[in-house]
């Protein structure tokens, strides 16, 4: 199966070990160098209504997913895996 970075970003991210919905990809990290996908991200949940921003963005490396389908991306993260601002980009 073949996907485009258009494609990704209309797939909602699910927490296969929590079941929660962590939300829709927003963009992608890529290692130009080996011309490979690193990781996906996925914008944090707002704050107050929205009023205060957005909470930090969830970095899901490749090796986190578990498979993804024609509407949904599966990955499987601990709780302790964090979520970073973007001006942070770390991952865990």
């Amino acid at each position: 199966m073949r996907c485009s970075i258009a494609e990704m970003r209309s797939k909602e991210v699910i927490n296969i070990t929590s079941g929660f919905r962590l939300g829709f990809v927003s963009d992608v990290e890529l290692d130009i160098a080996d011309g490979r996908l690193v990781a996906v991200v996925v914008p944090g949940p707002a704050r107050f209504l929205g009023l205060f921003g957005r909470e930090d963005d969830y970095i899901i490396p490749w090796e986190k997913i578990s498979r993804i389908g024609d509407d949904i991306i599966l990955v499987d993260i601990d709780s302790e895996q964090r979520r970073y601002r973007k001006d942070k980009r770390r991952r865990v």
